[in-house]
């Protein structure tokens, strides 16, 4: 054999063996991204075996739901609005406290029940379990909603609940008065069917959550500090029940969410001269600060998908969806899952200018940014110093906090299993996954309570509906109303297990 044959048969020997590698390598790839596309996340949970409790059937008569439902439209008629952290409809809130007391008589008379108000205006519960071992959890919503006005184009007067083609519409049917008279419409039932819990909770309802909660929440966690109070979890408001929401996935999805994206809001000004407009400069300050924000927009802050949360949503959701949507170019597309990929920045205010013939001496812009779990709020800062790239151009940071800490959500997790168990049990149709809450709630006023903080009511959102939060017409269904009082009222009974089941044997291995 000569020399050149000899290194011929070498360089052959070493191509096959690379292919043979890179087959192998396919085929792993393959395999694994197959499995993660059938592996059915669920299917462990339904087959566990789950600590043997005698739960009292969660069965609502005709007259409980006729009484239900009333006493939700009169929640809804008190217009408990929040305008800034000065401005509270102190009347409404002071109402609303009597509707309580009058609409769940049980809870505020049982033996059962601690009550006290807090901050004037916020309430808080204390029901003991019997075991004493058992840590206890909480329960919080919120009594107060965002302003509405009839005339922005409301079907409905947005404080009327008014029932049309079977909704009730009104300013806080979904943020968060359903959860509020939720609860506590679940408690009064399981009381007056002699419920007593074996694991004790806490409910929390805050007056002041959509201007940040700094009374309400702030000074229930004092008064729960004070009393030396640890929390096995605690659950919110944040995520739903999606249905036709995400793009390509079959079936309805619950999404609980295990962290929040942290806030940023920015004030960027400009500073000159003034002057007389038939004498215009070669820039002006209006001129300068709308180059800066042209500059932001056009430059969006880093693509982060897969290094946060939302990589465990999509590998909850991925058996059920289509290869093409979990592109990351194709959730760029869309706002509202762009919003999973990065930190969103979104100029909110732009102001200048007193007169048409006089050139404005001063020009600002405020900026809102939700930011990525990846991302902290210095690196997010020294991004937009970056980009606006501009010395004449003066930051300024007005508010900002850090995303909240990531949540468990393995088999091993307490309050994520009790929480997907009591959906799966009333929704089997749906599909379980975490997710990232891209608003704020008033359970960031409690991680030094509590290690695990889910975000979470079974509200069903349709194509449309997320517009209605915060928006015109908002709106439930009277089921879906009912559907909640029955999920909370099989939760807090589902809690009271002392431990979780061992983690099934075909657990997700990749």
């Amino acid at each position: 054999m000569t020399e050149r044959s000899a290194k011929l048969n070498i360089l052959k020997f070493v191509k096959i063996v690379s292919f043979s590698l890179l087959l192998v390598i396919l085929g792993f790839f393959v395999a694994a991204t197959v499995r993660t596309l059938t592996f059915d996340v669920n299917a462990g949970l339904q087959l566990a075996h789950w600590e043997k409790t005698n739960n009292i059937a969660s069965d609502i008569n005709q007259h409980q739901r006729e009484e239900l439902l009333a006493n939700f439209r009169d929640a809804i008629r008190i217009p408990t609005v929040s305008t800034t952290e000065t401005q509270l409809n102190t009347t409404a809130l002071r109402e609303f406290d009597g509707l309580l007391r009058k609409a769940f008589p049980t809870v505020f008379s049982s033996h059962l029940v601690q009550h006290e108000v807090v901050a004037n205006y916020s309430h808080l519960f204390w029901v003991p379990g019997s075991d004493l071992a058992l840590v206890p959890y909480m329960l919080l919503a919120h009594i107060d909603v965002v302003p509405a006005e009839e005339r922005d184009g409301w079907e409905a007067p947005p404080f009327s609940a008014k029932e049309i083609n079977g909704f009730i519409y009104g300013r806080g049917t979904i943020d968060n008065k359903q959860s509020v008279m939720g609860i506590l419409q679940a408690l009064e039932y399981l009381l007056i069917r002699g419920y007593s819990p074996r694991r004790g909770f806490f409910i929390g309802l805050g007056h002041d959550e959509e201007v940040s909660g700094f009374q309400g929440a702030m000074n229930i966690v004092r008064v729960l500090k004070k009393k030396g109070v640890q929390l096995a979890f605690v659950l919110d408001e944040g995520l739903a029940v999606l249905d036709g929401v995400i793009s390509g996935l079959e079936g309805p999805a619950a999404l609980i969410g295990i962290s929040e994206k942290g806030l940023a809001t920015v004030k960027l000004s400009v500073s000159k001269a003034p002057g007389h407009s038939s004498m215009p400069p070669r820039e002006s300050s209006i001129g300068i600060l709308a180059g800066a924000v042209k500059r932001l927009e056009e430059n969006p802050m880093p693509r982060l998908f897969g290094e946060g949360p939302e990589r465990g949503t999509f590998e909850h959701l991925a058996h059920k969806v289509m290869l093409f949507y979990l592109r990351y170019r194709v959730m760029e597309r869309r706002p509202d899952t762009n919003a999973f990929v990065r930190t969103t920045t979104a100029i909110t205010m732009f102001n200048s200018g007193v007169k048409v013939n006089i050139l404005p001496s001063q020009a600002e812009a405020y900026v809102n940014l939700r930011i990525h779990s990846a991302q902290s709020l210095q690196e997010v800062l020294e991004l937009i110093q970056s980009t606006v790239g501009d010395e004449r151009v003066k930051m300024e940071l007005v508010d900002g906090f850090d995303p909240l800490p990531v949540s468990s959500y393995d088999e091993t997790s307490f309050g994520f299993q009790i929480i997907k168990k009591t959906v799966l049990d009333q929704f089997p149709q749906v599909t379980v996954a975490p997710g990232i809450c891209i608003g704020n709630t008033d359970s960031r006023h409690y991680t030094d309570l509590a290690k695990d903080i889910y975000r979470f009511a079974p509200t069903w959102f349709r194509p449309g509906d997320a517009q209605r939060f915060h928006g015109i017409n908002e709106r439930i269904s009277k089921k879906n109303y009912e559907e909640l009082v029955v999920f909370y009222f099989n939760l807090i009974q589902n809690c009271d297990i002392k431990d979780l089941p061992s983690p099934h044997s075909a657990g997700h291995e990749l």
